[in-house]
């Protein structure tokens, strides 16, 4: 094909030059503007649903974290800090929807379908690649819970429990530690729920479980009388493990609600709430 004479391709350029220039351009307005929710603006967040918060647990809610199994009433300890941060962020109860999402799914990858997960998820590195967190709620050691007069029961430190079976809950914190820090003779028992964890424990299919502090307090408190907490981890490294609300990755949320927790923390909210329903999680010896 030949090429075009010069004048022709000249007049082409001019005209779409022209066409170009009488189209219609986006108006300023229809740029995407910030999320409302970097403003942390209370009340007015870029949450999922307009004048909504979003807060998700698992099902079953377990106590002391939660009341009778029910999110929505203010009691147990994180229901409670919950509808603290909700508060600071200008969302009153009657704006705070509960949704049912399993521990495991919380902080796997994927978009979320909640404003923030609460539900006894500590901060780490490996999870911070799928999710964001806020800053931490609460600092907290794990626990070794075992039935009174058995051999896990007489251990006094972490050497003492590579000769016996352990179990915890998959996706835990707990079960890192069995594994990292015990290191057992025989692979750790692996379960869904915490519910089944406690229950191989009184059936004699574990000698003990791994479990947070506060929970291993309840557990012997009032779930299954005739277990012993053993005593609890030091933390590893120098940076205390903590819970930290989930979000979803690159959420607009994360700052203001890290905010939330902090200015909850400094004016002494985290720590009123912590002593109101973790009073009985006293100190435990120290596995060394």
């Amino acid at each position: 094909m030949h090429p075009a004479p010069r004048a022709l391709r000249r007049a082409a350029v001019v005209v779409l030059a022209a066409a170009v220039s009488c189209a219609p351009q986006p108006e300023e307005a229809d740029k995407p503007s910030a999320p409302a929710g970097n403003a942390c603006e209370k009340g007015e967040l870029a949450t999922r649903t307009s004048g909504k918060l979003t807060i998700a647990t698992d099902e079953p809610a377990y106590e002391p974290w939660f009341k009778d199994d029910k999110p929505a009433n203010g009691r147990g300890f994180e229901s409670a800090v919950a509808y603290a941060v909700a508060e600071q962020l200008g969302y009153g109860k009657d704006k705070v929807a509960w949704q049912t999402v399993p521990f495991n799914k919380a902080f796997a990858p994927g978009e979320k379908t909640f404003d923030f997960d609460i539900n006894q998820v500590s901060v780490s590195e490996e999870r911070k690649k799928a999710v964001d967190f806020s800053s931490g709620y609460y600092d907290v050691r794990q626990a070794v819970v075992a039935l009174k007069g058995s051999k896990a029961a007489k251990a006094k430190s972490v050497a003492d429990l590579k000769g016996v079976k352990l179990g915890a809950q998959v996706g835990t914190t707990s079960l890192n530690y069995i594994d990292d820090v015990v290191k057992p003779k025989q692979a750790a028992a692996v379960y869904a729920k915490n519910d089944q964890a406690k229950s191989a424990l009184k059936n004699g299919q574990v000698d003990a479980v791994v479990v947070d502090l506060p929970t291993a307090f309840y557990i012997t408190g009032a779930e299954i009388t005739g277990a012993t907490v053993v005593g609890q981890f030091a933390h590893q490294g120098g940076t205390p493990e903590q819970f930290g609300l989930v979000l979803d990755k690159g959420s607009a949320l994360t700052t203001c609600v890290s905010r939330a927790v902090e200015a909850l923390r400094e004016d002494g909210t985290l720590a009123k709430i912590e002593q109101q329903w973790l009073s009985d999680a006293v100190d435990a010896p120290v596995l060394k």
